[in-house]
């Protein structure tokens, strides 16, 4: 199996799913007010790069970075299709955005998840990020939990 990660366009319809998927499965771990997601349509925007993973042409993963003002990145709508959970390609991803925050110049990413995501959890905190309090413009709800990462520049 060999998994390619690549910047694509969440418009397409493979992509789209994957991102519904996505919504379904955080809609049955937590109530509507407390879910915080983007459209399709809106990680389209230039703001933000989706990657996506793929094995054999099939869309199994994905993950974002949205621009902040203040050198701050978000990572947002990270996914991996159940039947490849486990493999660490939620790490991959994560490193593909960590790496273009870095050569963008961004100092710090943050990010917020779920109360009841402790998978998610260990995958951000392998990639250093730690706890914190509510980021950006989040709400301090019981159903919210928040990282950060301090970044260096990459190298020239």
């Amino acid at each position: 199996m060999a998994i390619a990660i690549a910047v694509e366009s969440p418009l397409q319809a493979d992509v789209r799913a994957l991102i519904d998927a996505l919504n379904k499965y955080l809609l049955s771990l937590t109530p509507p007010e407390g879910c915080w997601h983007m459209t399709v349509e809106e990680m389209a925007a230039p703001e933000t790069t989706v990657f996506v993973a793929r094995d054999s042409g099939k869309a199994i993963a994905c993950g974002a970075l949205r621009r902040h003002e203040g050198a701050i990145g978000e990572v947002k709508r990270m996914w991996t299709n159940p039947a490849y959970q486990g493999m660490g390609i939620g790490g991959r991803i994560l490193d593909a955005i960590t790496a273009l925050a870095k050569q963008e110049g961004f100092t710090k990413l943050v990010l917020e998840t779920g109360d009841r995501h402790p998978a998610a959890w260990r995958v951000y905190e392998r990639a250093g990020f730690t706890r914190c309090g509510p980021v950006l413009d989040y709400p301090d709800v019981h159903w919210s939990v928040f990282y950060q990462k301090e970044l260096e520049r990459a190298s020239a």
